[in-house]
Formats: C-alpha cells, sequence, structure tokens
C-alpha cells in the first residue's frame, strides 16, 4: 500500500527555526510522517551536495533517490530524520561562519582539528553529524584544537 505524500510544511514555510526548541514535536511527527521529495529538493536546493553523495548520507541507492523523485512516497522515517539533522547542522554551520560559501567550503576541506577528516564525508551517521556539530561548537567559541 503506497504511502500518501503529506501536505508540505517546509515549502509552507512552517519549518524556518529548526533550532526551534517549541517545534520538536513538529519535526517528529514530520519525521513518521516522511518527507516529500519536493520538500527535500526545498531544503538544499542550494546546497552543493551531489546525488551519489546524497544517496550515500541517506544510506540509499542512487536508484531509489531516483525512485523518490519520480514516485509518490515519501521519505521512510529514518532518511527523513537524516534530512532534518543534515539540514539543521548546515544550518548551524552557516550561522557559525556568517557565510555559506566559506561554510561550504569548510565542510569540503580536511579538517586537522578532525583527524583530517573531510567534514562532509560525516553526514552518512548520526555520529558523524554530532561530530562535525562539536567541531562547529569549538569554531563557534574560538576553541581550534
Amino acid at each position: 500500500m503506497a504511502m500518501k505524500r503529506t501536505e508540505s510544511k517546509i515549502a509552507n514555510g512552517e519549518f524556518t527555526d529548526w533550532d526551534d526548541e517549541s517545534r520538536k514535536y513538529d519535526m517528529i511527527k514530520l519525521v513518521r510522517d516522511g518527507i516529500a521529495y519536493n520538500d527535500f529538493l526545498e531544503f538544499f536546493s542550494d546546497e552543493p551536495f551531489t546525488e551519489k553523495e546524497w544517496s550515500n548520507y541517506l544510506g540509499i541507492s542512487t536508484r531509489t533517490l531516483d525512485r523518490y523523485r519520480n514516485g509518490t512516497k515519501n521519505f521512510p522515517s529514518k532518511q527523513s530524520e537524516r534530512i532534518i539533522e543534515i539540514k539543521r547542522l548546515l544550518n548551524y554551520g552557516e550561522s557559525v561562519f556568517e557565510d555559506r560559501d566559506n561554510f561550504m567550503y569548510w565542510m569540503s576541506t580536511q579538517n586537522i582539528p578532525m583527524g583530517g577528516i573531510v567534514p562532509k564525508e560525516l553526514l552518512d551517521t548520526t555520529m558523524g553529524i554530532n561530530m562535525v556539530h562539536d567541531q562547529l561548537g569549538r569554531i563557534e567559541h574560538g576553541i581550534l584544537a
């Protein structure tokens, strides 16, 4: 039985402040209902991640990602949660760097304090996302090592 697409809360602008604690339950509901592919595109229209990177981050094949693009089903909760985790991380990073281009450059460059890891290569796990978030917190507070 195919899951019906839910009304687009993202495209309607209901999720503009991703760090608003009072919206946590709404985000949980959104994860449970699943994010529509069009909302996924709305989230990340300006982000330079490739389809292959996205399929890796979401733990699905590029072919499956194509099926979501061409189909009527929402992403399952596991992928929806990862989409929200990455969106929140990117928003935080942009606020820390105060410049999207500088932040995306940082995300794509080996990070010495993180052991030479390229931050965007960690977005396929919650632990990796948390690791990048923690490093951004250090940068925000002026602790570089």
